[in-house]
């Protein structure tokens, strides 16, 4: 009796979960403000991140400017600028600013909490199954505390002295003198404030990640049957939690010395030929702290975009991803060489020839898992048939990007050879291409892509053209020369190149990449149109409009709290079974079991019904969220045909 009574009290438990959304009134603060659900937060990162970024490209803008025309006075600066731009000329010490800010945005704000803060928490638990993330009230303060870590970014921009000015890896001694240049002072506060309340942020979201994709897949999901997706933004929640750590050391270290006259990194200063007192200190301990950091954000930044490209490239060429365990070791692979590589960035500094040549190694090592990734891409794209889309066409700009300049990469891993480029427009090119553009690229692509299962509408796909082919031509004429103009010498960060012979004969190209760089920039206006008129009078989306395999598109198109109304979606094969020899469409998506095909079940016709199948009462499941073991339940009776990589009707360890 007791053990009924207790069946009775779960059962009841389990139904007042699902339908929990029923009865779930929400204000405008709870669901706009301050939401618990994943899939609201995830628009909150998205919004923030564009919007700070579309704020860090119009930064670029004006200095592009002033380094195409800088004898060219132009009005328009002083009434936006005000003293920062007097008789309308940029003043030199705004435009270091202006390269700081412009730098800090576009790397911490838009391409890491915009783009891993909207697709882990918006695939995460979608793509494994879950109601939510493994505390939804932690997500919520770790998108609060990215919000306001921008705000106080952005606050530094109307401070007397101006915002922080020291590049954006602010080293010291210039970032640590107030009175060193006017973006020293309360603006270097506030940059460190906000870096702070960033990291935060982005502390309590990979915690929430990681804690989710272990303990809360759904029945099924073993780890080999997650997407590409999901294995790329958990071990970008891996790398955050060990890399950011020591950069927040650094940047409090850096703040002591900033303000409490401490000499953590500084020595033997003199400014105005006065000796400072400080002395002891050493700028090397902030370089090693803030690279420790530095090269694994690089795949902080692009490990989630190329996951995010996997899933693109897969759906849209209708063929299932190539070499699915290769992709997942060497997003692991990839993972650990970023710890090891950090001194590339300091073979200027003295280093000895031996650590160097140690560095040079483990640097081109990362050259293997990471051309394992490209050469998959280009098989799975063989023969597949390829469906041009707007996230296809950014899908296949990503890959191109990661390898023009991925390639550049050699050049600077190598001591020899990157002493002499160091801090030239070749390192400006390189890095632009390979973790910026081809990162914005993917950002674009699951942007397009995942629209309708964010607001239930799709983009137009004829402005989607329009913008990839203006963005990936533009990308290609601003960033491509830099790589010439490198070889030749130029240097990064100067205010003009009319002041010497060796420069000023670039000037010609400069006027080149600065009109690319305007039309460029001009063509995202296409993009957010699209984005705000689709989102409130774009064609409503069917439930699956890309007929594809992960089980986000299994979900209702109306957001409830908990994702699925009724019981959790049961998987039953890898999510890449597409063109599949046998089946009756060309995709078999994970919830849907081969019994469900000898059924005859009708999964890929456009008014289908997943919960038919998911609620099916056969199945037994109680909808409560599961830990499965790495080992999947036993195989279905039915086998049509076994799959690449273990199969999809087979154990997944």
């Amino acid at each position: 009796m007791a053990a009924h009574t207790k069946t009775a009290v779960a059962v009841h438990a389990v139904e007042s979960g699902h339908h929990h959304h029923e009865h779930h009134h929400e204000t405008f603060w709870t669901k706009y403000i301050f939401s618990q659900d994943h899939k609201t937060i995830a628009k909150q990162f998205l919004l923030t991140g564009f919007v700070s970024g579309f704020i860090g490209i119009l930064l670029s803008a004006i200095f592009r400017l002033q380094l195409a025309f800088p004898d060219t006075s132009f009005p328009f600066l002083e009434t936006i600028l005000g003293k920062w731009a007097p008789e309308g000329r940029l003043d030199p010490n705004f435009y270091m600013a202006l390269v700081t800010m412009h730098g800090t945005i576009l790397v911490f704000w838009l391409l890491t909490g915009g783009l891993s803060g909207t697709f882990a928490n918006l695939l995460i638990p979608l793509q494994i199954g879950a109601r939510d993330m493994a505390s939804p009230f932690i997500n919520m303060l770790s998108f609060h505390f990215f919000f306001w870590g921008t705000v106080v970014l952005m606050a530094s921009f109307f401070v007397e002295t101006g915002p922080a000015a020291a590049g954006w890896t602010v080293y010291p001694p210039l970032s640590a003198l107030p009175q060193a240049m006017p973006g020293s002072g309360l603006g270097m506060m506030l940059w460190i404030l906000a870096l702070v309340l960033f990291v935060v942020g982005v502390l309590m979201g990979g915690l929430n990640y990681i804690t989710t994709v272990l303990n809360m897949r759904t029945k099924g999901m073993s780890l080999m049957r997650m997407p590409l997706a999901v294995w790329a933004l958990f071990t970008v929640a891996v790398l955050g939690l060990l890399s950011f750590p020591p950069a927040v050391a650094a940047f409090i270290l850096l703040l002591f010395d900033h303000s409490l006259g401490t000499s953590f990194y500084l020595s033997d200063i003199y400014i105005a030929g006065q000796a400072l007192p400080q002395q002891g200190g050493n700028v090397l301990l902030y370089l090693h702290l803030f690279w420790f950091l530095g090269h694994p954000e690089v795949y902080i930044v692009l490990l989630p975009a190329l996951g995010i490209t996997s899933e693109l490239i897969s759906t849209h060429a209708r063929k299932p991803i190539f070499g699915y365990k290769v992709m997942v070791y060497s997003i692991l692979g990839i993972a650990f060489v970023s710890f090891i590589v950090w001194a590339h960035h300091m073979f200027v500094t003295g280093m000895n020839p031996l650590l160097g040549s140690i560095f040079t190694a483990t640097t081109l090592l990362v050259a293997i898992p990471s051309a394992m990734k490209i050469f998959n891409y280009i098989f799975t794209l063989w023969k597949g048939r390829v469906q041009l889309t707007t996230p296809m066409l950014f899908a296949i700009g990503t890959v191109s990007f990661f390898i023009s300049g991925g390639l550049t990469g050699f050049f600077l891993g190598v001591a020899p050879v990157d002493i002499p480029l160091h801090n030239t427009y070749f390192v400006v090119g390189h890095f632009h291409l390979v973790m910026g553009v081809s990162a914005v690229f993917a950002m674009f692509g699951g942007t397009y892509h995942w629209f309708p299962r964010l607001w239930g509408r799709m983009m137009n796909e004829r402005l989607g053209y329009i913008h990839f082919w203006l963005t990936y031509i533009g990308a290609n004429l601003v960033f491509f020369p830099m790589y010439y103009m490198g070889l030749g010498g130029v240097p990064r960060r100067y205010y003009a190149f009319t002041e010497f012979a060796f420069t000023s004969k670039w000037q010609d190209l400069n006027v080149v990449i600065t009109v690319a760089a305007l039309i460029t920039i001009a063509a995202q206006l296409i993009f957010v149109y699209n984005f705000f008129h689709s989102m409130f009078w774009g064609k409503k989306a069917p439930r699956n409009p890309w007929k594809a395999n992960t089980l986000e598109w299994s979900a209702p198109v109306k957001h409830i709290h908990g994702n699925w109304p009724g019981k959790l979606p049961v998987v039953y094969r890898w999510p890449y079974d597409y063109s599949k020899p046998g089946a009756p469409a060309d995709f078999i998506p994970q919830y849907i079991s081969d019994e469900d095909i000898a059924r005859g079940v009708r999964y890929w016709e456009e008014d289908f019904e997943p919960l038919t199948v998911i609620d099916r009462p056969e199945e037994g499941g109680d909808g409560q969220q599961k830990a499965v073991s790495p080992v999947d339940a036993p195989a279905p009776s039915v086998v049509l045909n076994p799959n690449r990589d273990g199969g999809p009707s087979t154990p997944q360890a």
